[in-house]
């Protein structure tokens, strides 16, 4: 039977679970997957532009980005990956990826080849969905990323950014309230926002001033979200955070009949 999992100690479930409602065998299966854990240090690039992607990777613990180098030594940060994201997902169907994925600090990261990949999603319809409303909430996030670089100012790009990355980490309980580890620098920040070091700085001794935020020792707390909520001018709705659409919902039952395996016919 499907079962309503929130966290059971693995990210990806936690992650799935919020689009569609995993049977148990489903949650095996990704147990199974993220059992094998590779480390990696910060600042190490995992793939680089022109890379042939042959695997899937998932970010159990840390952080990395995907990123985009310009011709005069420039970085664009393109997204950041946290724990229960999926890298790559459809890039390996291309001939090689036109970006770097690099870590963020200390990284766990899972390796799925592609075999893998395409059975998990030929015999697991609920996984298949799950990671069908997944990277629609990555469209989601791009489409929100374009708004705030080209219309919103430095504050609110910032307040965006930090109430993103912990609204996102509060879904699969990876966050104490509205606190979490947060290993990325004022240049990291700035790469992704269009902003300076220097500006970034700014901005976050602005919030610390004005009691919204604190930064300490790579752990952030928003103390007054409704308020960075207004500065960023958006509320977690663009995320699809929770549960499945009730109107969807019917759709799984007949896959909950049969008893939480593949398909059955």
């Amino acid at each position: 039977m499907a079962r309503d999992v929130k966290w059971a100690g693995n990210p990806l479930v936690a992650k799935l679970s919020q689009f569609t409602p995993l049977s148990d065998e489903d949650v095996r299966l990704l147990d199974g997957l993220c059992s094998s854990e590779k480390r990696f240090k910060g600042g190490v690039d995992i793939l680089a532009e022109g890379d042939a992607l042959r695997s899937t990777f998932i970010v159990t613990r840390g952080m990395a980005c995907r990123y985009r180098l310009l011709s005069d030594g420039g970085r664009q940060v393109l997204t950041f990956f946290t724990p229960g994201d999926l890298v790559g997902l459809h890039a390996f169907l291309l001939g090689s990826i036109d970006h770097f994925i690099g870590t963020i600090g200390p990284t766990c990261l899972v390796e799925i080849d592609r075999d893998t990949v395409i059975e998990m999603v030929t015999h697991h319809p609920r996984i298949r969905a799950a990671l069908w409303w997944s990277a629609r909430q990555e469209d989601a996030m791009l489409r929100e990323r374009i708004v705030t670089l080209g219309r919103r100012n430095a504050r609110g790009r910032v307040a965006y950014l930090l109430c993103e990355l912990v609204w996102r980490q509060r879904a699969i309980r990876a966050s104490e309230g509205h606190a979490i580890r947060l290993p990325l620098t004022q240049t990291d920040l700035a790469d992704a926002l269009g902003l300076t070091p220097i500006y970034v700085n700014r901005i976050l001794q602005a919030f610390r001033r004005e009691q919204l935020i604190t930064l300490r020792h790579r752990r952030l707390t928003l103390w007054d979200v409704a308020r960075l909520q207004t500065i960023s001018g958006l509320t977690p709705d663009y995320l699809q955070l929770g549960s499945t659409p009730s109107e969807v919902m019917h759709y799984f039952d007949p896959l909950g009949r049969s008893c939480g395996g593949p398909d059955q016919r």
